[in-house]
């Protein structure tokens, strides 16, 4: 039975589209990712919460609920909230001037903040502005997929090879300072790494069945423990997680002052854009990727309600994680339930079983992360859009690199700004074709072959693209050389085939050089206009003039009304007899 058509209020409860129909298999599929995910994200919480200045517990509270309602409202299959590297950096920035980090007024901001900008995406979701997300390409989405697998395996490299450095900076910042901490690899730190990459590739080619990640963890943790007995703890140095927090996340209260809401207005206003921009990107990616299509307004609305949820259960300032969405998909995913179940199952670990996180690796986790950056460079549509089009090889590498060189969230502007530009400057240069009748074709229908005759009073011009501002200037200047170079062809016939769009401008281009060439003995007439073209100019007064209504809907009523006003004295001694007309003299 297909599914009925979304109602105007299905937004409230859009889970119920597809929670009643999961099956064993999605659900045993979506419960071995959650498991996946909720391990992954143990020493990311914690880790995240520091950047951000919060108390490290703050970092696990934000995968839980806000993962939870976000998943349950939103429209990806794959995308799972929570907090974020690029998230905690700009909460850290915007709020460290206020308060002093860790504390409980710098806490209080944060909750505030953190509701303020659900509100944000709630507005911006509800007042249907999704539509924004159309303007990230494709090759945009390729582009920050690939960067962001890049950055992902970098930040990893120092627990990968046990080494310690700063690994919060750009690409090359990182690789310098690896560069810079070579003679110090722990080698068993780089065994374990190595031996959780190994395990992860043998299950995902020969073992399909078994989940590759959770069973590449537990190698790299067995090899670990097996060192460490084998040479001593202290000899190998291999560095684990630690403990973490084990509570669940408490009731908190945002601070609605006036003076705190003036305040973080803002600051507001400037995160919820990147925020929104950052998971709508992810979970365009992942969409991409899995075949499906995500609703932009219905993600705005789920990262807001997520948030002010957030806000209340002692959670900051939550978006698409690349990390985790990562991990959820590449550890096969079906349906939102697994981002359900990995915020539940996050409760039940940190509960249960968080003091078991002192025994995994950070080199294991790195192993893990390793797999998931792979597997997310999209080679085959790289090598694709690398042969296909330099247009969008140039969007793709721009948004790359400024990934890899600048920031994450402004490499997604630059790469839309990009498209933006080279949609404009290709739309700003219509193609313009010569039409002459072909004697070949049925009907004699126009043809573009430069050996067919051309009438020497007549000019048959074809314009592909819109008449709108942007281009008025390149059809001008084909009007403008056209009767420089042909002046005897006094008469122009444009077919209008190609023409969609014209805006004020566009039809005053057209009304000037039918004025023109009816100042020069001659006429302008448009053939196969569309109605919507048709509105347009009527509605911009271009047919005021009644010598300007030269419109015709056919070739052959055209071809015959013009025919009656070339000057016959040129068509005696034409040799050409391209129209029919000609021959019937």
């Amino acid at each position: 039975m297909p599914p009925s058509p979304p109602s105007r209020w299905s937004w409230l409860a859009p889970f119920m589209a597809w929670l009643p129909g999961v099956s064993p298999a999605e659900l045993r599929a979506d419960l071995v990712a959650a498991l996946t995910g909720a391990i992954v994200v143990l020493p990311q919480g914690v880790a995240f919460a520091t950047i951000a200045g919060m108390p490290p517990e703050y970092g696990l509270y934000a995968g839980m609920v806000p993962a939870i309602i976000a998943a349950l409202f939103g429209s990806s299959r794959h995308l799972v909230s929570g907090p974020t590297t690029a998230a905690s950096v700009v909460v850290f920035s915007s709020l460290s001037v206020m308060a002093v980090p860790g504390t409980p007024d710098y806490v209080a901001l944060a909750l505030t903040l953190t509701l303020m900008v659900g509100v944000l995406e709630l507005a911006l979701g509800l007042a249907r502005m999704g539509a924004l997300v159309n303007f990230i390409s494709h090759s945009v989405v390729i582009g920050f997929t690939a960067a962001a697998a890049v950055l992902i395996a970098a930040k990893q490299l120092k627990h990968f090879f046990g080494i310690e450095m700063d690994s919060s900076g750009h690409l090359h910042e990182i690789l310098f300072e690896f560069a810079r901490h070579l003679p110090e690899i722990n080698p068993a730190a780089t065994i374990v790494g190595l031996a959780t990459v190994l395990l992860g590739l043998a299950c995902r080619r020969w073992l399909p069945r078994i989940p590759f990640m959770i069973a590449a963890m537990l190698g790299g943790s067995l090899v670990a423990l097996g060192l460490d007995q084998l040479f001593g703890a202290a000899r190998t140095g291999i560095v684990t997680v630690g403990a973490l927090p084990s509570t669940l996340p408490p009731l908190s209260a945002p601070s609605l002052t006036l003076d705190h809401i003036r305040e973080l207005a803002p600051v507001a206003l400037a995160v919820t854009l990147f925020a929104l921009t950052e998971a709508v990107s992810i979970g365009r990616a992942l969409a991409a990727r899995g075949g499906y299509r995500i609703d932009g307004n219905q993600e705005f609305i789920g990262q807001g309600l997520s948030n002010i949820a957030g806000s209340f259960f002692s959670g900051y300032v939550a978006t698409g994680s690349f990390n985790r969405s990562a991990v959820n998909y590449e550890a096969g995913a079906r349906t939102p339930l697994a981002a359900i179940l990995a915020g539940v199952l996050l409760m039940v670990i940190v509960v249960l079983v968080a003091p078991l996180a002192s025994y995994l690796p950070k080199a294991a986790m790195a192993g893990v992360l390793f797999l998931v950056a792979w597997g997310l460079i999209d080679r085959a549509e790289i090598r694709h859009i690398l042969h296909a089009s330099r247009r969008e090889t140039a969007v793709l590498a721009v948004t790359f690199f400024s990934a890899i060189l600048l920031e994450l969230e402004f490499a997604i502007f630059a790469g839309v700004l990009l498209s933006l530009v080279l949609y404009l400057d290709r739309t700003s240069k219509p193609l313009i074709h010569t039409r002459v009748p072909d004697p070949r074709l049925a009907h004699r229908a126009f043809s573009s072959d430069p050996e067919l005759p051309r009438c020497p009073q007549l000019h048959i011009m074809r314009v592909d693209g819109s008449l709108f501002f942007g281009s008025v200037a390149h059809v001008e200047q084909a009007f403008e050389q056209l009767r420089h170079q042909h002046p005897e062809r006094k008469h122009l016939a444009l077919v209008c085939t190609g023409i969609n769009f014209v805006d004020y401008q566009g039809g005053q281009a057209l009304l000037l050089e039918a004025r023109r060439r009816r100042a020069n003995g001659g006429g302008m007439y448009l053939i196969h206009v569309k109605q919507g073209l048709w509105d347009a100019l009527e509605r911009y007064g271009c047919f005021d003039d009644t010598e300007a209504r030269n419109v015709f809907q056919s070739k052959t009523a055209a071809i015959h009304a013009i025919y009656q006003k070339l000057d016959k004295r040129v068509c005696a001694n034409c040799e050409q007899r391209i129209f029919q007309e000609c021959h019937q003299r």
